[in-house]
């Protein structure tokens, strides 16, 4: 019989910052699980292939080994993490996920200039030539010598930032302010903070001085009545405010411009020389810079680019129907873009910001018409990432590039072999580089 408080505990100890910690956890759940089956629902053909984990920033606080864990006991067919800025949580996560027989993706984000749409807003509202970007299909924490420098500089780009946004709401918060180091660093496992570890910084130093209603209703222009319900809402709240403070227009904010982020050409070093794919992220199809997909597409693959990211949810789970409208044609649209261009899709729910789903509602009939592509890009990056993570015959390797040098084909290939592997399975088949793709399919088929 499952005791459910033993079960929570063990679920809540998988985030603590405490990396034995969340080993031992992992490891009593799993034994729990193999005692009783009951404790895990059927694996479902569903996937959230863009979970952030409190390495940069995770809204129900989740860790990798806690991800991997989500994906077990609720039946994902397969999921992927995704950091801003840091490659932290790869190796505990693979480690995770190989415990509990779960396929898993590695990815990173970042923020980058593409001077090209200098004029055009792309994916960062408000903000033209800036633009979010990924690299998927990681192996490993590890990065090589020669591009180390350029993830220390994200790293680096972005604490600057942070301090500089946090010395700015100080002056306007004063008495509520943040010793950085002391107050936001904390609050990520590696110091890796965001904006929303900021965010809720403030907030527990306002509750620490009292009055924190009537402080915020003053500092946010928020009517008193208002303010005592958004501090009901922890979601809402976090939301207020970060749009109030530190986004456009707020007293944090300050417009980026060609300096502010690299350029898509270092970034694109960084993740090949990892092995991994630089991949196009997409927000609504609604901006200046996404209504030229097509010319942003071109120009992004013509500098390495091979996958396209969506975040399904905010294109058609929207209440105001004319809008739905809108934007589900622009997400069909741009599924059929990302064929033409020969673009597997990883998609997902990213998971920080509050409110935000663990998994995809993939039947809803919205998603019908392109539940197949998601699922199958899904594979696509898992089937790399195993043979990655393997052998290095991953799909940038000269191996993959000398036997399908055609990315269509690559991708065809790597989505196969993603459906086809079992968690754990490429271990015992003893690939190697001198096997060709149609040796590796007809040898992990017959495994």
């Amino acid at each position: 019989m499952i005791d459910n408080s033993r079960i929570t505990a063990y679920e809540s100890q998988l985030n603590d910052f405490d990396l034995d910690i969340r080993r031992g956890a992992l490891g009593e759940l799993l034994s729990q699980a193999a005692t009783d089956p009951a404790l895990l629902e059927p694996e479902r053909q569903i996937a959230n292939m863009h979970c952030h984990t409190f390495y940069s920033f995770n809204a129900y606080g989740h860790s990798p080994t806690s991800l991997a864990w989500l994906a077990k006991r609720h039946g994902f067919a397969l999921i992927g993490m995704v950091d801003f800025d840091v490659l932290d949580a790869v190796d505990e996560f693979f480690a995770a996920c190989d415990r509990a027989g779960v396929r898993g993706s590695a990815g990173l984000e970042t923020r980058a200039y593409v001077p090209e749409f200098a004029t055009r807003e792309i994916n960062s509202p408000g903000e033209p030539g800036v633009y979010y970007h990924m690299g998927i299909g990681f192996a490993s924490s590890v990065v090589p010598a020669a591009a180390a420098p350029i993830l220390s500089d994200l790293r680096a780009r972005a604490a600057r930032r942070n301090r500089e946004l946090v010395a700015r709401v100080n002056a306007y918060l004063d008495p509520v302010k943040l010793d950085y180091d002391k107050d936001v660093v904390p609050l990520t496992p590696s110091g890796n903070a965001t904006e929303r570890h900021i965010v809720t910084a403030y907030l527990r130093a306002a509750e620490r001085k009292g009055g924190a209603a009537a402080f915020w209703s003053e500092k946010l222009g928020v009517p008193h009545e208002q303010m005592d319900k958004l501090l009901m809402d922890a979601a809402k709240m976090q939301n207020t405010v970060r749009s109030k403070l530190m986004k456009q227009g707020g007293v944090g904010y300050v417009q980026p411009d060609a300096g502010s982020f690299p350029t898509v050409e270092p970034v694109h070093q960084l993740i090949e020389a990892c092995g991994a794919i630089p991949c196009v992220t997409w927000l609504d199809g609604t901006s200046a810079g996404e209504q030229a997909m097509p010319e942003l597409l071109e120009l992004l693959v013509g500098k390495g680019a091979a996958a396209l990211n969506i975040v399904p949810d905010r294109n058609w789970n929207i209440a105001d129907a004319a809008q739905r409208e809108i934007k589900v044609k622009h997400l069909y649209a741009v599924v059929e873009m990302a064929n033409e261009f020969a673009l597997p899709l990883n998609i997902g729910t990213e998971m920080n910001s509050y409110g935000q789903k663990l998994v995809d509602d993939f039947d809803a009939p919205e998603l019908a018409p392109v539940r197949k592509a998601f699922i199958d890009g899904a594979y696509f990056i898992y089937g790399h990432t195993v043979l990655q993570r393997a052998v290095g015959l991953g799909f940038q390797s000269e191996w993959a590039k000398g036997y399908l040098p055609e990315r269509r084909d690559r991708n065809d290939f790597y989505t196969r072999a993603g459906r086809v592997l079992r968690p754990g399975q490429v271990a015992g088949l003893g690939l190697t580089s001198a096997w060709s793709p149609a040796d590796i399919l007809a040898k992990i088929e017959l495994g």
